[in-house]
């Protein structure tokens, strides 16, 4: 029997999740994106105090790997990283966009593309069947009403996530639905157990968030060329 520790700070919700196995067991959820560093780590010691589990009896940590909130991705993964080395398991990384893909299985479609908001008209996507096979890999994409056009003629395709609000208002083929779907932490339980098993581990001192694309801070870059 193996206790994973599930932490998803990609997104504007933050959430932690406790399975046993593929099952999960427990989840907690911060809807207030500004405060996931306060709340991450009282979270962890709250879930598993609430289910008489002890820091010593998690078999591994699996994180959202990204693409997602700069912020966001750093927070959870600084703390996955910490949590693993003191407890000496293994972290596992997991895709957002993958991980958000298993949230929609439910709906009816061919395909599912999951959306990350990058501002603007730009996104964070990729492109998943219902076997979660990859179509189109995790990517950077400016949307505009001509987006995904090859895709759509070959059947439904579900568009979802924060950024698909976006597309919603360009995109005007028959073949394009738009869900209001939830994605927390419970998602990644499947998937993180599945990597356990194969030993799919990230590497402890190396690993880093995907971040889809570079960070830019106008204050960042003005101090940079000083």
């Amino acid at each position: 029997m193996s206790w994973i520790l599930n932490i998803d700070t990609a997104v504007q919700t933050a959430s932690i999740c406790l399975a046993k196995n593929e099952k999960s067991i427990a989840v907690k959820i911060n809807s207030s994106q500004n405060d996931h560093a306060s709340w991450l780590q009282m979270a962890i010691v709250s879930l598993l105090k609430e289910h008489e589990i002890q820091m010593k009896d998690l078999t591994a940590i699996a994180v959202s790997a990204g693409p997602g909130s700069y912020t966001g991705l750093r927070v959870g993964m600084a703390t996955a990283k910490g949590l693993c080395y003191a407890l000496q398991i293994p972290l596992i990384l997991i895709s957002t966009l993958r991980m958000m893909a298993v949230s929609a299985l439910k709906e009816k479609g061919d395909f599912f593309c999951p959306m990350i908001d990058a501002r603007r008209m730009e996104v964070f996507t990729a492109v998943f069947d219902e076997s979660l096979k990859e179509i189109e890999a995790p990517r950077n994409q400016i949307l505009s009403d001509t987006s995904f056009q090859n895709l759509l003629k070959q059947g439904q395709v579900v568009f979802f996530g924060n950024g698909s609000i976006k597309f919603k208002k360009v995109a005007t083929h028959p073949n394009a639905f738009f869900k209001n779907i939830e994605t927390t932490a419970v998602q990644m339980a499947g998937l993180a157990f599945e990597k356990l098993s194969k030993k799919d581990f990230g590497n402890l001192a190396y690993s880093e968030p995907f971040y889809g694309k570079e960070f830019y801070s106008p204050a960042f870059n003005k101090l940079s060329n000083i």
